[in-house]
């Protein structure tokens, strides 16, 4: 297969692969007059296969135009802090909700809790973050 292909790699992911095929399909593949030649047939059609394949990649890379993509904002410190002082449960819900954008059926499937705890825990820990947070927001208006 590596002469056949040009390149060593392929041919022998390619001869791999056929064997691999052939002694899932034995039943079938032994009885034939020639298996060893079903065996190459089936090593040449996955080269033409890996082909194609690059040949699509190259293709959609040529279509592809790289965009510069502006660098995420600095997480905001005083509120991850202040995150990172809720309980276990709370941090857990809030991280699901605000960073993994979940809804609370997926949050409660995810934290095995009830949805109604769910928004529950939310809600406390919205009120918790914002108590810990006016003084900081008032300072920063004045």
């Amino acid at each position: 297969m590596a002469l056949a292909t040009g390149n060593p790699g392929l041919g022998e992911e390619a001869a791999a692969e056929s064997f691999a095929l052939a002694l899932l399909h034995w039943s079938r593949v032994g009885a034939m007059d020639s298996p060893g030649g079903w065996v190459y047939a089936t090593a040449l059609n996955q080269v033409r296969r890996s082909w194609r394949r690059q040949q699509l990649e190259a293709r959609y890379l040529q279509r592809c135009r790289p965009e510069d993509v502006p660098a995420p904002r600095e997480p905001d410190t005083a509120l991850w802090r202040a995150v990172a002082g809720l309980s276990a449960r709370a941090r857990t819900a809030v991280s699901l909700r605000y960073v993994a954008d979940l809804s609370e059926a997926e949050i409660a499937a995810a934290m095995n809790i009830t949805r109604g705890t769910v928004a529950t825990t939310l809600s406390r820990a919205r009120k918790q973050l914002a108590e810990q947070l006016r003084p900081a927001l008032n300072g920063d208006l004045r």
